[in-house]
Formats: structure tokens, C-alpha cells, sequence
């Protein structure tokens, strides 16, 4: 699969003649402040007992900020990256906050990015963050926390204690664990083109308690910024840190993980669906030594969330198909990595013959309507749209169940959309409903949510709305759509609606080209998923509703969007939204050339069809509330 394609916007950027100029100047000055530093007697520097060196390695990672923003450690163009690790639950932490902001101010310029790390699992909205916040602010007041939710005082600690720095949440404390983090207020220095570890430790040597009262005689950090951008070995790669102690959710296994009774059992319930012959994985979780094979790349897709795909804030919505792995799983697998991959005795769960993938996933439709004929698709060349017909006529009306496309020849067919054609005459189809049931890529074939149901009257024919895609040889395809009856009326009839825009130009190079949508609902609905759809250079996409009494929800945010996973989010519970309320659809597309998905950064962009065109749709599915139940 390919990498997804947002990155971490272009560190602070001036103007390239005066960068050379620039950087020349910060690079004497912060060498004269580390000179000057080091050669005081004041104190002896707290080197660590066991010195780390150049080539600890860090393996890429990626984490959401608290603003809902993807930070991948691979995609930044920094050329250092550093992290300091931090707890919203530490008070002893106020004083080193002002010397990363000044840290900051100095090293932008050297194209140097500063992350805080919250690994802290649990916070506290209330006293720790008020103390905080008093001390990020001077003489200023502590506020009525009665009258402020949560994440407002997060966000507003944020802003008064670390202005700009992004503040990443490692709340599965995956890397913390993965850099042996035990400490907040530790820093990691590190290199992220060779992704190396560089330094850790303080920020300097003067204790937490004598913060704001001594001067450092041995400031860390901007000495090994400063030797490290400078090209020479740093001479201090690491030293003790002081801060509050990191409780990790999930102890570290002492005893091996067992691979028959842990591993196995979660791999075949999460990753052998696709990673199995014939489906999309690009290998095949087929046995022991297969796994232990791909170990390297398993802890590196866990660790920059690529898998399982799974693109969801878990902050912004509760999901019934969430296939994101528990803080437990990950660590576990990770463990059991770490471990070496053992083996244990007994038989191989994964070496075990499959049956045959059904055909029909949700078994023998009682329907099944197929492409009239075989379509011939060409080796190469761009094959325009085809709306083809289906020869199929519906013989009675019919609630369905459910309604699942299957594409015949997965290797070119890029997308279907299935629309009926109601009998002539027919007065009661649904005026906003944009499409029947698709197919793309990564979509799961399911049922629709309990007690509800589409209806399709007598005499109906369906249209296929069919996009090729050339691979360098000659195809066939017959794909066609199953479905299954309802044995009772359903409560609920749904549609699917769309949000979208069309009027939208990106320009060659823009990382963050962003849109926005609309939809007002102008009857009460019952809301079950959410789709959001863009092409290649897809980025962002947030579905936010803005209801009639004024409040703003966030339903779903996607800040990591992938193409090659078109998922729609099917919400734990219904969601009921009332006549009046606006979905506002908001999102952006990265035109640049750091998106590797990117067809074409030198091109200007429009709305399209063809994937290296581009498209901003939020489809939603949702069933209209029967007027007497919604007057209630």
C-alpha cells in the first residue's frame, strides 16, 4: 500500500538568500553560548552512567497533536526533530516549558522542529493544568474552572503555556515505550533522515527546583543542536533528566508473549483477511516464520498507524467498525517483536489450511444482478467512465437488507456506483439520495444497521456507474451486485446524501489547499455513517455539525486520509440531528511533491473524475425521522 500522503507543514521558511547568511550567524552564536557554558566551574555536568551513542536507532512513528493535526516523524523536512516528552499531571515541568519556547525561537531558523510529548494516559483537566496555566501566564488568574469544559481548558493551557509548539498525544505511550522514555520532562534529539538518536536527556544542568534562580552552566540541548547541525560528533549524547515518573498503562512482558494463544489469535482476527492469498495484503500471514519475516515492518506499520487502517481521531466519534488495535494488543505485539518473535511449542494456528474465501461474503444473495456483458478493458490508456445498463428488472418490491456490489476484477476496477432507475411514473423516490450501495477499494461489505432497510419498487433496473483503470495488460471484468431481503419492514428507510463542493482550483505545490462544504438537514434524520471521499491528494476531511441552538459538534475527523482506504464510519449508536442543522464539511489536499501519492505536484488541479483530478464529497447515510416521532 502506499504511504499515506499528508506531511508536517514545511518548517519556518525565509527567503533562500538569506537563509545561508542567517543560519552561519545562529550557528556562532549558539557555539558561543555552549563554549561560554561549558567552560564555567559553577557545576559538573550530570552525564548518565551508561552513554548512549550516534547509532541508537528510532523506528518512524506518527501521533496526532491536540489540535487534530498528523505529525509523522519520516515526512518533516527538519533536519533534527526534537521531542520533549511532557505530562499535563506534572507541575514540575512550568519552569523547562519557557526554556523549549526560547529553544524554539532559536532553532527554527535552523530548521530544527520542537514536538512536545504528552505520555501521560490520564489527565486532569483541574488542578494540574490551572497551575500550569497560572504559570504560563504572568500574575494572571486562575480562572472558574465550573464554567470550562475539558478539552476548552486543554486547549486553552496550550495557548498560554506553549504558544505554537505542537503538543503530540501519545496516549497508547507507544513511544515513549519505543525510545525507553520512563521520565517526563526528557529530551530525544533526533535525526530524522538517518533515524538515528542523536541526544537525550536534560535540557541543561540546572535542577528543577532551582529553575529561574541559577544559570546553566551546561546547556545540553543547544550543544548538541549546535554540534550535531554542524556536523561533528555531539560530545555529550546523553544525561539525566529530571521530571515526574511516566506510569505506563500496560507493564512491559517479562515472560515471552505467546505466539500460539496471543499473536496467532489476533493476527487472524485482524490482518490474515487481507494478508492471505489473493487479497491485498502484499504478503501472506501464512505461518510463523512469514510473520517473524515481515517483523520489522509490522512494528513500523503499528508504529506510524498505517495498520490496521484505521484513519479516525478516536477523540471525535465512537465507531462500530473501529479496527484500530487496544492500547493492550499493540503493546503486545510490539512485546512479542521486541522479544524476538519466539515461536513456543505446539502447532502453527496460522498454518492451518483456510477454507476458500466465499464468493458472497454475506452468503447467496437472493438477488444477483451482473454487468449485462464481459467488458473489455484496454492494457493502457485513461478508459473514460462507463454507465452501463443492467438487463436485470426487479420483480417485486422489495426491502432489502442489504445491497453489496462485488467487483469481478479487483486489479482494474476502481470504483462502482450503483444508482436504481425507478419504473416510469413512480411518484416516491427519494429526492436527495445520491447513490443505491458501491464498491471501492477497502470498503467493507455489510449489512445495513439494524431495523433498517432500502426499498426498491417493482420494475426498478439498477445503473453501474464502472471506472477502469489500465495495468499493462489486457482485462476483462463482470462485476455485479447482490441483494438480500429484509423479512420484515424496517423501521427506518435509508438514504445516502452528499456534501460537496466542485468549485475549488489547487494550485501546483500547495501542501494545504483546504475546502469546505455544506448540507442542511430541513427534516429531523437518524444519522449512521459517514464517508468522506477525496482522490491522490486527499489530506484532511472533518465532518462538524452546527445545530439549530448554536453548539458545534465534531461527528468524525479525519486528519490522515488515505486513498487507498475508502471507509465509511458507521456510528455506534444512530445519531439523531435535528431539522435546521448545517453538516459542514471542512478538509484540504496536499499538492506538494511531499506526498508521495501525488501524481503531479507541477499541475494545478480542478474537480474531476479520474483520480489524478480531484474531488471533495462527504457522503452520508441516514434515515428521515417519521414526522409524528419527530414532533415528539
Amino acid at each position: 500500500m502506499q504511504q499515506p500522503s499528508e506531511m508536517n507543514p514545511a518548517p519556518h521558511s525565509i527567503r533562500s538568500s538569506r537563509r545561508p547568511l542567517i543560519a552561519a550567524a545562529l550557528a556562532l552564536c549558539l557555539s558561543a553560548l555552549a563554549a561560554d557554558s561549558a567552560a564555567s566551574p559553577e557545576r559538573a555536568p550530570r552525564i548518565a552512567a551508561t552513554a548512549a551513542t550516534a547509532a541508537d536507532s528510532v523506528v518512524n512513528f506518527s501521533l496526532l497533536d491536540y489540535r487534530g493535526k498528523y505529525h509523522e516523524l519520516r515526512r518533516t523536512e527538519a533536519k533534527a526533530v526534537v521531542l520533549f516528552f511532557t505530562s499535563f499531571n506534572c507541575n514540575r515541568l512550568r519552569a523547562s516549558l519557557g526554556k523549549i519556547r526560547s529553544a524554539q525561537r532559536q532553532a527554527a531558523e535552523q530548521g530544527v522542529d520542537i514536538w512536545l510529548v504528552n505520555a501521560s494516559t490520564k489527565e486532569d483537566p483541574s488542578d494540574a493544568l490551572l497551575m500550569m496555566m497560572a504559570g504560563g501566564r504572568k500574575n494572571g488568574p486562575i480562572p472558574d474552572t465550573s464554567k470550562i469544559d475539558a478539552e476548552t481548558l486543554r486547549m486553552e493551557v496550550l495557548r498560554s503555556a506553549v504558544g505554537s509548539i505542537p503538543v503530540l498525544r501519545d496516549e497508547q505511550q507507544l513511544v515513549a515505550r519505543r525510545l525507553g522514555v520512563t521520565t517526563s520532562g526528557e529530551v530525544v534529539v533526533i535525526d530524522p533522515k538517518e533515524l538515528k538518536i542523536v541526544y537525550r536527556g536534560a535540557i541543561d544542568d540546572v535542577p528543577l527546583d532551582q529553575a529561574g534562580k541559577a544559570k546553566a552552566a551546561h546547556p545540553y540541548l543547544i550543544t548538541a543542536l549546535t554540534e550535531f547541525l554542524s556536523g561533528r560528533a555531539v560530545s555529550v549524547p546523553k544525561t539525566e533528566a529530571e521530571g515526574c515518573p511516566i506510569r505506563f498503562e500496560v507493564e512491559s512482558a517479562t515472560a515471552p508473549v505467546s505466539y500460539r494463544e496471543v499473536i496467532a489469535p489476533m493476527l487472524q482476527k485482524n490482518c490474515v483477511g487481507c494478508h492471505s492469498p489473493g487479497q491485498i495484503g502484499p504478503f501472506s500471514m501464512s505461518n510463523h516464520a512469514k510473520v517473524k519475516g515481515w517483523s520489522a515492518m509490522i512494528e513500523e506499520v503499528l508504529m506510524d498507524r498505517r495498520m490496521p487502517p484505521w484513519h479516525a481521531d478516536p477523540r471525535a466519534g465512537h465507531f462500530a467498525n473501529d479496527r484500530s488495535l487496544s492500547t493492550a494488543e499493540l503493546h503486545q505485539m510490539l512485546d512479542w517483536i521486541h522479544q524476538g518473535c519466539p515461536r513456543g511449542e505446539g502447532e502453527d494456528p496460522l498454518a492451518v489450511e483456510r477454507p476458500k474465501a466465499a464468493t458472497w461474503e454475506l452468503g447467496q444473495p437472493d438477488f444477483v444482478v451482473p454487468l449485462p456483458q464481459r467488458e473489455e478493458i484496454p492494457a493502457t490508456g485513461t478508459v473514460r467512465y462507463r454507465y452501463i445498463d443492467s438487463a436485470f428488472v426487479m420483480p417485486e418490491d422489495a426491502w432489502l437488507r442489504a445491497a453489496v456490489v462485488r467487483a469481478e476484477n479487483p486489479k482494474v476496477v476502481h470504483h462502482i456506483i450503483v444508482r436504481v432507475q425507478y419504473p416510469k411514473g413512480y411518484s416516491e423516490m427519494p429526492k436527495d439520495s445520491y447513490l443505491f450501495t458501491t464498491w471501492v477499494p477497502g470498503l467493507a461489505q455489510a449489512e445495513f444497521p439494524a431495523d433498517t432497510g432500502m426499498f426498491v419498487p417493482k420494475g426498478s433496473r439498477f445503473n453501474f456507474e464502472v471506472h477502469y483503470t489500465t495495468n499493462g495488460k489486457p482485462e476483462t471484468d463482470q462485476s455485479e451486485m447482490g441483494l438480500y431481503l429484509a423479512k420484515s419492514k424496517p423501521s427506518h428507510q435509508l438514504e445516502v446524501r452528499v456534501s460537496e463542493t466542485r468549485d475549488f482550483e489547487i494550485p501546483p505545490g500547495d501542501a494545504n489547499a483546504e475546502h469546505v462544504s455544506h448540507y442542511c438537514f430541513t427534516r429531523d434524520v437518524l444519522l449512521y455513517e459517514l464517508s468522506p471521499h477525496m482522490h491522490l491528494r486527499g489530506s484532511t476531511f472533518k465532518y462538524q455539525a452546527l445545530y439549530p441552538d448554536g453548539r458545534r459538534e465534531t461527528l468524525l475527523s479525519v486528519p490522515n486520509y488515505d486513498f487507498n482506504w475508502q471507509t465509511s464510519y458507521r456510528l455506534k449508536e444512530p445519531k439523531r440531528i435535528p431539522a435546521g442543522t448545517w453538516i459542514y464539511c471542512s478538509g484540504s489536499h496536499d499538492n506538494s511533491k511531499r506526498n508521495a501519492s501525488n501524481p503531479d505536484p507541477t499541475k494545478t488541479v480542478r474537480w474531476g473524475l479520474q483520480s489524478w483530478e480531484e474531488m471533495f464529497m462527504g457522503f452520508m447515510t441516514v434515515a428521515d425521522v417519521p414526522t409524528e416521532r419527530a414532533a415528539k
